[in-house]
């Protein structure tokens, strides 16, 4: 699974968009996406995804 190429997306959204660190961060990659043109914002995220999301970044409970 490849990351995200944070350095890349920071320079578009901080640079590119104009946006404050706090806007850039409390942005979803889907609006971020969308904000850079990318999207359309229209197709939402099924079940199979978030299930493969939810496999790769767990929740973490408090002491594990």
């Amino acid at each position: 699974m490849a990351g995200f190429d944070w350095p890349a997306l920071m320079r578009a959204g901080m640079r590119g968009l104009g946006l404050s660190p706090r806007e850039f961060w409390d942005l979803t990659p889907a609006e971020l996406w969308l904000l850079l043109g990318e999207g359309d914002g229209g197709k939402p995220m099924g079940r199979s995804r978030l299930d493969e999301l939810m496999t790769a970044f767990p929740d973490r409970t408090k002491g594990a």
